[in-house]
């Protein structure tokens, strides 16, 4: 028969677990931990720089915690990925808004070239898994900044334009622990 206190403790033990808070930290030039992992980054091409000091085109990537939002992935080029965290395939006509001027600022919507609507469906695979960042979004400010994510890096992680990235596969392990609470955390410059 199997003891029922060393049942409670194996119940209470998976419930601690459950929504556990997992940031990844990112420190400038190139670190991120997510747990005991230790993955190799790239931040924005203009560096880090604090949030009040972000501006739309900056190219420098927010000091901050970022919540995870939601997960897009491109379905003719992955599956959908294991995590917790809201995921849904990406259309090729989907794009995001980083005209100051439209009401859209920052938010998911169809391309339009003429609006400044970035497409997400891009050919150089940075774009195949996307996890949108809760910067400027909670209601977006015009100016401070649009489409700060965190996906795939280039093969020699050369800089973004102000979006975190990792290798495609370090993106699929961290997602795989991430939940609603899990955020990136962009330390400032030792």
């Amino acid at each position: 028969m199997f003891p029922l206190f060393l049942f409670f403790i194996i119940l209470a033990s998976g419930f601690c677990s459950i929504g556990k808070k997992m940031d990844l930290k990112i420190t400038p030039p190139q670190t991120a931990q997510w747990g005991s992992h230790t993955f190799r980054c790239a931040l924005g091409q203009g560096g880090v720089v604090r949030a009040e000091d972000k501006v739309e085109g900056d190219k420098k990537t927010p000091i901050g915690r970022w919540v995870m939002r939601e997960v897009f992935y491109r379905p003719d080029r992955e599956s959908r990925p294991e995590t917790d965290l809201p995921c849904r395939a990406l259309a090729p006509h989907e794009g995001w808004c980083e005209n100051p001027n439209l009401p859209t600022y920052n938010r998911l919507m169809p391309t339009d070239e003429d609006r400044q609507i970035s497409s997400l469906w891009r050919n150089d695979g940075l774009y195949d898994l996307i996890v949108v960042l809760g910067y400027n979004d909670d209601p977006p400010i015009p100016g401070k900044g649009s489409a700060i994510f965190l996906h795939c890096a280039r093969p020699n992680f050369g800089f973004s334009a102000g979006c975190v990235s990792l290798a495609r596969d370090d993106l699929v392990t961290m997602l795989r622990d991430a939940n609603k609470n899990s955020a990136v955390v962009v330390m400032p410059l030792p």
